[in-house]
């Protein structure tokens, strides 16, 4: 580990305890170093085995656990399947899209093994997203560990997720609710340097923008030549066709999608919103020339943070043996 690395590691770790609030009072970095200590070995272990074979799994799995924080706090809830009786998170509109369900239940397993009962799937998902970034070339954080698995899971408060679409005064107000400010959400914003979008989550920008359905409704505030590429990928009812959201670079997490932001050659909408607001403008474009340092350390800042969202400990929730089921 060099100096620098080692440096922000100390200041993230100053960082991330003024950041931890009450209700995370139990949560801690070595909750597992006596019941299971090999525990985040296992789970880098285990990524850097599935990203050499899968690399564009990094940004699928980080975008896991923001699905996660973001419903009924980072409790693991995204990753319960439907049931008869219930339609679970996963099935929601924002959430068919998630990738990486298998990973996680195949590091959930190899933890199982070696410590049952022991680490929640809640956790395995912040570590996963720690690590994702990290092997992605981008930094790393401390991961403030002890969530409980929640046993609630429901569709329809995937609505609570920030869609695409959205404007800066609804993502503000997204973030805000769940104790985020304006500077994570440009900051969050940048996991968009990894990972890919599908067609259907921007043909709105390409084809139909204001509801007239004709090819030359498209959205004013995205670079002409960019259309033209993507439409070359994107038909008007493509569903599956995968695009990279910082291209070139995908799978390197770096500054580059701020790049594409200045240039109005985002993906969705809600990228191009950050240019409406001052201080978000300024970010982006700062960081668009470079400050590659400044932006890991903000990032992992940020991370820590959206990783205390209401989270459950002590003798709230459980330990799922598997993460897609409950225990009874």
């Amino acid at each position: 580990m060099g100096s620098s690395t080692l440096q922000l590691q100390l200041v993230l770790l100053a960082t991330s305890l003024l950041l931890l609030g009450s209700t995370s009072a139990q949560l801690s970095v070595d909750y597992y170093s006596k019941t299971c200590p090999k525990a985040e070995e296992i789970v880098q272990n285990e990524m850097k085995q599935i990203l050499s074979i899968a690399p564009s799994l990094a940004g699928p799995l980080l975008r896991m656990h923001f699905h996660d924080c973001f419903v009924r706090g980072c409790d693991g809830s995204v990753l319960l399947d439907t049931t008869p009786g219930n339609k679970a998170e996963k099935d929601g509109r924002p959430n068919l899209t998630l990738r990486g369900f298998g990973s996680v239940e195949r590091i959930k397993a190899k933890l199982e093994k070696a410590c049952p009962n022991t680490v929640s799937c809640a956790d395995v998902l912040a570590l996963i997203a720690r690590d994702s970034v990290l092997l992605s070339k981008g930094p790393t954080w401390p991961v403030w560990l002890g969530r409980k698995d929640g046993i609630i899971s429901i569709a329809n408060e995937t609505k609570q997720l920030p869609p695409p679409t959205s404007n800066l005064t609804q993502l503000i107000q997204m973030f805000a609710v769940k104790g985020l400010d304006i500077k994570d959400l440009v900051v969050l914003s940048g996991a968009h340097t990894i990972g890919t979008a599908h067609c259907s989550g921007i043909n709105d920008r390409l084809y139909n923008f204001t509801g007239k359905n004709n090819l030359n409704d498209v959205d004013p505030f995205l670079d002409t030549n960019y259309i033209a590429k993507l439409r070359s990928k994107c038909s008007p009812t493509d569903t599956t066709t995968l695009i990279e959201m910082d291209p070139g670079s995908y799978k390197t997490f770096d500054t580059s999608y701020y790049k594409y932001v200045a240039k109005i050659r985002s993906a969705f909408h809600s990228d191009w919103a950050l240019l409406t607001d001052k201080f978000t403008r300024d970010y982006v474009l700062k960081h668009a020339n470079g400050f590659e340092s400044e932006f890991f350390q903000d990032f992992a800042e940020s991370m820590i943070k959206m990783g205390n969202i209401g989270v459950l400990t002590g003798s709230q929730g459980e330990i799922r043996k598997k993460c897609s089921i409950v225990n009874y």
